[in-house]
């Protein structure tokens, strides 16, 4: 040996040398089934401004949409309503009146492409004036008051064909509410997928302007959790695993992986992230000004989800990321 030479007995590198052994090693992978794409409905077909790519479906476009992600190979879609304002009320009426826009909504998507699983978003801010996931009753979020309607909306859903319910409200108890309330009905299969670990973040912003739904006075901090906080996340995945829940969900998603990871070593059910609005916009930016590559992103960010330990990821990418797959 001469005296350049270096004595490595252990090289990586080795193991990074190819191609097909590079694929065969890894140890997180990510593919359409997955995926689950969140999908806005109203009254009209329109562009999300602030979402780029994104639409409001109207029901005859919802219809096409499913088809084509259902043939992706995607696990599934959760469905979100946007109203118009002479729709919303204080206490979310137009949320438990049934052959609503989401009931008709869940019912065209179990019709076209029967293949998906549909996740319903169950939380009276896109129903309600104020803006808020709850009950607004003298400038304060009435949780009790709020989870009698939550369970009501809940069936409902259940009753339009949805597979699983996702209340994204916080409301403390709503698990157990909603699963009494689907057991009472006869629907002991549909699923419960409970926003778990949902943080109070800045990451929300193009979502409320995609449904009008923000908050008209106020803030959500007493309800969504603090960003600051990860052991609470643990009381949250208690609470809601003793209540029923058959999934949870953290979110938002890659500010948070270390709640993600939390979760999946301690949670004896599977754990979905969300993937959020804000999260999708600054990525859609990056790509527009040529600063980042595009399907390179998406895949490494969605990665990184699984690799946290996220079963299941909510993603407005979805749809880009199973036609690039394919």
């Amino acid at each position: 040996m001469s005296d350049n030479s270096v004595s490595i007995l252990r090289r990586p590198r080795r193991n990074r040398s190819q191609s097909r052994l590079r694929d065969g090693l890894k140890e997180s992978s990510v593919r359409p089934a997955h995926l689950v794409q969140p999908l806005f409905v109203a009254k009209e077909t329109a562009n999300i401004v602030s979402m780029p790519g994104q639409k409001r479906f109207s029901l005859e476009d919802l219809a096409q949409e499913v088809q084509e992600l259902e043939s992706l190979g995607l696990m599934g879609v959760c469905l979100f309503p946007a109203l118009d304002d002479d729709l919303k009320d204080r206490v979310g009426s137009e949320g438990v009146r049934p052959g609503n826009l989401l009931c008709k909504a869940i019912a065209l998507v179990k019709e076209k492409a029967p293949g998906l699983v549909v996740f319903t978003d169950v939380a009276l801010d896109p129903y309600s004036s104020d803006g808020h996931d709850g009950v607004v009753r003298d400038g304060e979020i009435k949780n009790d008051e709020t989870l009698d309607i939550l369970a009501q909306m809940s069936v409902l859903h259940a009753q339009a064909g949805a597979d699983f319910v996702a209340p994204s409200d916080m409301m403390d108890g709503r698990v157990e509410s909603i699963r009494l309330a689907l057991d009472d009905a006869g629907f002991c299969d549909v699923g419960i997928l409970s926003y778990t670990a949902k943080y109070a973040s800045a990451l929300y912003g193009p979502f409320r302007d995609a449904l009008d739904s923000a908050p008209k006075f106020g803030d959500k901090k007493t309800y969504q959790m603090d960003p600051a906080n990860s052991k609470e996340a643990l009381l949250e995945l208690e609470l809601d695993i003793n209540e029923g829940a058959d999934m949870v969900m953290v979110k938002p998603g890659s500010y948070y992986q270390d709640i993600v990871y939390s979760l999946s070593q301690n949670s004896p059910v599977p754990v979905a992230v969300y993937q959020v609005s804000g999260e999708y916009s600054m990525q859609c930016a990056a790509i527009e000004k040529g600063w980042l590559e595009k399907v390179s992103l998406i895949t490494e960010s969605l990665l990184s989800l699984r690799r946290s330990g996220a079963s299941i990821i909510f993603t407005y990418w979805a749809k880009e990321f199973s036609k690039a797959f394919k």
